[in-house]
């Protein structure tokens, strides 16, 4: 099987860690994934707020959901980091809770 083209979609080591982005932009797949997936923000929403073009955003979600497992490991790795760094670096306001 050959690999699917993704329009709007290309990855270069030097930018955004290699990782696969929207052409012209820096913004990644695994972003409109989270926001789509873990904000619940439709296309539309996305393209607005980014501005992008419907294109674009769906371009983006069509290559997660052709490498999910990838792009979710990905996450993986951003949230683990984001917690190593909270850990090392708490805040120094008073929690709310």
């Amino acid at each position: 099987m050959e690999p699917k083209a993704h329009p709007y979609i290309v990855q270069t080591s030097g930018t955004c860690s290699g990782r696969p982005r929207i052409d012209g932009t820096r913004v990644r797949v695994l972003d409109v994934a989270a926001w789509s997936e873990r904000f619940g923000w439709t296309p539309d929403q996305i393209a607005r707020e980014f501005e992008l073009s419907l294109s674009q955003v769906h371009a983006a979600l069509a290559y997660y959901f052709d490498h999910i497992e990838e792009i979710r490991e990905d996450l993986r790795q951003e949230d683990k980091f984001a917690e190593e760094l909270r850990k090392k670096n708490p805040s120094k306001l008073p929690s709310r809770a």
